[in-house]
């Protein structure tokens, strides 16, 4: 358990669950609708919000620069995340969704169920923790998964740092 202090007082907080890419996988390998499919894809492989996906248009997508302008998203802001690797052009014909919020998100603990995954605590706001850890193990630095994101400040971004201290450990080894 992680703490975060706040005003003086200690609040315990718990670390975001995430899947691996091998779990994720499984999940999306036993998917059969293909908007289910493109909800996880775009949770995971862009590290969009569930809100963001259910309200993403086609408009939004750039298949020639390879990203997506995400628009008014939490708090009003604009941002741009990148087109997952590999996302076929033949999806575009179920955006927008025809699927609400709540629906994606007990379809997505649905799957996890059918794959056997057994981590707690696995929803769709896992995925996109798994995206912002998933650029950390490839070493893009936190201030620019921050933006990815779209987190207004710096420490919300950080706590995927106590998740895989892997990159900390590393430089201590380098310089000791």
């Amino acid at each position: 358990m992680s703490y975060i202090h706040t005003k003086g007082e200690a609040k315990k907080r718990k670390l975001p669950s995430y899947l691996s890419v091998e779990e994720f996988s499984s999940i999306v390998k036993i998917v059969k609708k293909k908007h289910h499919k493109l909800a996880f894809f775009l949770g995971f492989g862009s590290g969009m919000r569930v809100s963001e996906i259910v309200n993403l248009k086609k408009e939004y997508i750039d298949f020639d620069k390879k990203r997506i302008h995400i628009k008014n998203s939490k708090w009003g802001k604009d941002r741009v995340v990148p087109l997952p690797k590999g996302f076929p052009k033949e999806y575009l014909k179920y955006i927008p969704l025809k699927i609400g919020v709540r629906a994606l998100q007990k379809a997505f603990k649905k799957y996890v169920e059918q794959a056997g995954i057994k981590k707690s605590n696995i929803h769709f706001h896992s995925l996109r923790h798994s995206f912002a850890i998933h650029c950390m193990e490839q070493g893009i630095p936190l201030n620019q998964i921050q933006i990815l994101l779209g987190h207004e400040n710096i420490s919300t971004t950080s706590i995927y740092l106590r998740i895989n201290p892997q990159d900390a450990l590393k430089s201590y080894e380098k310089l000791f």
